[in-house]
């Protein structure tokens, strides 16, 4: 299996070399030269369904060889789907229950894994960049931390955070240094794509990413929309229709390529604040990135989505695009009553990202709801978001212990400017 540049710019390479790289060399993103069918699995563990997945992908590579050992350190915890309802119309896929309560945890630390094999050995420390809108930089710095020959920079929005999220990217230390940006998610990711062609920082070190640009978290992130739809078919005999909370649209792609694969995938929504770049781009077909708006889901405050490149590729024109996909747009006072009602209607307490997609699907014809089986994706654990949850419930949210451990770490962070000569000078 080789992948190409979604710019077309630069040769294909192999599974190991599009993660150490991380971006192609011409500033696209790595995709899949074929997509292979998903071979049947009686297999229910994430791991087992992570080695039939990913294998595919890895055939050939150095890395075939150590997927099953990969797969087993990384998926060691569980996605469980929870019904909501007694006829199993709408489900919740929780991905919270990693180290850092986000989803991000399964591609962290299937990345993390990866790179510390092919890093065995070798003597130039590898650096790895990553921007973070909040959960992805806590999840890296816990995969990645103490990693022998590896160092990790992570850049978030100065205040743009919420505290859990704040206290989860600031306080590792040792080989993971953390940066406060004055400045949106989009200026951290435009330093971080800055920073791959700057000649002075490549010198210093090998560079890399663990954003969603790099194919060694978007891969491991089908798995658990496998399992789910795997589960909804052989309980209910029909394909599953997903609702994602969207942003950068990483974990949006990483069910897309699920279903291109031959997962029994219906319908998926992406879900999206009001940062509407997206939705914005289906209704009207010309692609306008701009600033970023601060809302309650701020995970998702993105306005020029690194994926769309990805998303481009796999649908070239507008028409297919809309045929496979549907947007909507959830604002903070709905976030907010979706958060309520969410805690009334079902005992479920939601954090922002997941309240939207909830209100995505109380937004559906209702027709559209009863004859489908919808699965509402849980992306953090509502303890990240305790000063915007618990006004909306009048309940307290426990910290999961995970959490808890945290707050007993110091915090280090180092305040820049939104310019690559400050992250440069931090950094070499």
């Amino acid at each position: 299996m080789k992948f190409a540049s979604t710019r077309g710019q630069t040769p294909q390479v192999a599974f190991s070399t599009a993660l150490l790289q991380g971006l192609a060399p011409d500033g696209g993103l790595y995709v899949p030269t074929d997509w292979p069918h998903f071979p049947s699995s009686g297999r229910e563990d994430l791991a087992g369904l992570a080695a039939d997945v990913i294998g595919p992908f890895v055939e050939g590579d150095v890395l075939a060889s150590e997927l099953t050992a990969i797969a087993t350190e990384a998926f060691n915890f569980p996605a469980p789907l929870v019904s909501l309802t007694a006829d199993h119309r709408l489900n919740v896929l929780e991905l919270f229950h990693g180290p850092t309560a986000a989803f991000k945890d399964f591609g962290a630390r299937f990345l993390a894994a990866s790179l510390s094999r092919l890093r065995m050995g070798k003597t130039r420390p590898l650096k790895i960049l990553v921007a973070t809108s909040g959960d992805t930089g806590g999840a890296v710095a816990a995969a990645f931390h103490r990693r022998p020959g590896i160092e990790v920079a992570v850049l978030f929005p100065k205040g743009l955070v919420s505290p859990t999220q704040e206290r989860q990217l600031t306080c590792w230390g040792d080989n993971v240094q953390s940066f406060a940006v004055r400045g949106t998610f989009d200026d951290c990711q435009r330093l971080v794509k800055e920073a791959f062609l700057d000649a002075a920082l490549r010198e210093r070190a090998e560079l890399s990413s663990a954003n969603s640009i790099n194919l060694g978290r978007l891969l491991p992130q089908m798995v658990y929309y496998v399992a789910a739809s795997l589960e909804v078919w052989r309980r209910d005999g029909e394909a599953a229709s997903f609702i994602i909370p969207s942003g950068n649209l990483g974990n949006a792609l990483a069910c897309i390529w699920a279903r291109r694969v031959g997962l029994p995938i219906a319908d998926i929504v992406l879900a999206h604040n009001v940062n509407r770049t997206v939705p914005d781009y289906f209704a009207t077909g010309a692609w306008q990135p701009r600033d970023s708006h601060a809302t309650l889901a701020s995970a998702m405050d993105v306005g020029n989505p690194s994926n769309f490149e990805r998303l481009k590729d796999l649908f070239p024109d507008i028409s297919s695009m809309r045929q496979s996909l549907s947007t909507a747009v959830v604002d903070d006072e709905a976030i907010r009553a979706r958060i309520r009602a969410g805690f009334n209607e079902y005992g479920q307490v939601w954090c922002p990202h997941t309240a939207v997609a909830a209100e995505a699907y109380a937004r559906l014809p209702r027709e559209k709801r009863d004859r489908g089986r919808w699965i509402l994706v849980a992306t953090a654990h509502p303890a990240k978001f305790r000063e915007i949850v618990e006004p909306a419930t009048g309940h307290p949210v426990s910290l999961p212990q995970s959490l808890a451990e945290l707050f007993a770490r110091p915090v280090s962070c180092s305040e820049i400017a939104a310019e690559l000569a400050a992250l440069r000078t931090r950094l070499i």
